[in-house]
């Protein structure tokens, strides 16, 4: 018998898979979670009233996302590199259209928090989907498509604000969700149909103690970030979790180091090129965060401000979609920098676009178009970034570790975003002007936060610049596959 026969498979479309199909589902999906995102954001000032609860309490529908999204994303790529990507794929897809669901049914605070914890729980479908890539795709096809599936996390976040202001202006908020649940299901029947499952899997037993130490440790610290300006920096609440946080994780970095079967292979990840591509991340995360809390307000505050232009949030959706589109545009130039010169480069040169764009919005920030300006290039160099992260991470790695690889790496993105939210709350809370009695942020209060994001964007072109060159031929691991030795030049495959 052959081994074609002897050896089952689970793939989801009969025959070898059409890349260009797998390239637009797995995308799609991506869109799809990014949505989710973005989908609550013009209701956040309405949900008190919506919901008939506290303006602290109902901020726990952004705050569970968050947490759910943490634990979930390096829990998911480990289960992905087990027990199959496309199958983890597909639970994440089943969680979100779960969570969307309760949240279209919910008319009170506990399902809405339920809702978008399940809605948190699917934030691994990026990294599983550029996973799937690696394993399935044709080399040459492989730069290219990993950079448009990073990309998609930023085109549904801009084209998504549009869309939901205006579904929200003009029909019933439970409609957001509804829709996230249709557009989830038509997800899931994609890639069912279109994507076939990687048969490179590693096996073993899940590290169970290790996934909970790793959740124990990442909810106290971003529970620490989060809320710490509600509860108060130095309140015991805000002292005790960020203690509980480092002394979890540095246990957990303990018990990693000696599990036979850990969930985070940390040797792998003290890899300089992971290690300075994880860091850089970070910064990025940092950075970008900056534009999506800065824009928005310079756009919504009263003209009367000085500095605020008096628009509405589909005003604001609309300002910053053409970023959504520059950043799938960019992708496939991020691709050919990276065929050409390598992602190290690819990521430099996003660093630098980044902290541009931050440099011109402190002296272009008084004009709609001054803004869409500056959100382009932003976006330009995100899409740069975007692209040249996960073709570090697995040109550094083993293919049986792909998955958790790129979804600690999405985690180190989502940490420095966090960061930067609380950081940045600080500062905008203490730089303040007043008007009609109200304390708003001032106009100096974004242009510090401005150039801290050029800053970050800066730390990570100075962290990228110590990730290690191309290697040769001979220092090529046995582990890796046909994607990474294609990089090479052909008298290094030889």
């Amino acid at each position: 018998m052959s081994d074609a026969l002897a050896r089952p498979t689970d793939a989801g479309a009969a025959g070898p898979p059409k890349p260009n199909a797998v390239v637009a589902v797995l995308a799609l999906a991506g869109i799809v979670v990014s949505l989710m995102q973005t989908l609550v954001i013009p209701i956040v000032p309405e949900l008190p009233r919506l919901l008939d609860a506290s303006a602290s309490n109902t901020a726990w529908a952004v705050t569970a996302t968050l947490l759910a999204a943490a634990v979930a994303t390096p829990v998911v790529g480990r289960l992905g590199d087990m027990f199959g990507k496309r199958k983890m794929l597909l639970v994440s897809i089943v969680l979100l259209v779960s969570g969307s669901v309760v949240c279209a049914l919910a008319d009170s605070l506990v399902p809405m928090v339920v809702g978008r914890a399940l809605q948190g729980l699917a934030a691994a479908v990026v990294p599983l989907g550029i996973s799937i890539m690696r394993d399935v795709m044709p080399a040459e096809r492989l730069a290219g498509s990993t950079a448009l599936m990073s990309a998609s996390l930023g085109v549904g976040g801009a084209l998504g604000l549009p869309a939901a202001a205006f579904i929200a202006d003009n029909w019933d908020w439970h409609i957001l969700f509804w829709t996230s649940a249709v557009l989830g299901a038509l997800s899931f029947l994609l890639v069912m149909t279109v994507i076939p499952e990687s048969k490179v899997r590693t096996g073993g037993r899940f590290d169970l103690l290790g996934s909970l130490g790793l959740s124990a440790g990442l909810v106290s610290l971003l529970l620490t970030v989060s809320k710490g300006a509600d509860w108060g920096w130095t309140s015991a609440t805000t002292l005790g979790l960020g203690t509980a946080a480092v002394a979890i994780l540095l246990a957990w970095g303990f018990y990693e180091l000696r599990a036979k079967q850990p969930l985070v292979d940390l040797r792998t990840t003290a890899r300089p090129q992971v290690l300075f591509t994880n860091l850089a991340s970070i910064a990025l995360g940092f950075s970008m965060f900056a534009m999506s809390l800065v824009l928005p307000q310079l756009l919504q505050l009263p003209e009367q401000t000085g500095y605020g232009l008096g628009k509405s949030m589909l005003t604001v959706g609309l300002v910053l979609a053409p970023q959504g589109l520059v950043m799938m545009a960019m992708s496939a130039v991020s691709a050919g920098i990276t065929k050409a010169k390598g992602p190290k480069v690819t990521l430099m040169i996003g660093a630098l676009i980044v902290a541009a764009g931050y440099s011109l919005n402190i002296v272009l920030m008084s004009e709609v178009w001054h803004l869409i300006l500056v959100s382009c290039v932003i976006g330009g160099g995100v899409g740069f970034t975007y692209g040249a992260m996960p073709a570090l991470i697995m040109g550094a790695v083993p293919e049986s570790e792909t998955a958790a690889a790129n979804s600690l790496n999405t985690l180190m993105r989502s940490l420095g975003t966090s960061f930067a939210s609380a950081i940045a709350g600080v500062i905008l809370a203490q730089m303040t002007t007043d008007f009609g009695g109200y304390a708003l942020p001032s106009e100096n209060g974004f242009k510090v936060v401005m150039a801290i994001g050029a800053g970050a964007a800066l730390l990570a072109f100075l962290l990228a610049s110590f990730i290690p060159k191309r290697r040769a031929a001979t220092e090529v691991p046995a582990s890796e596959g046909p994607a990474e030795r294609a990089e090479l030049p052909e008298t290094a495959k030889a």
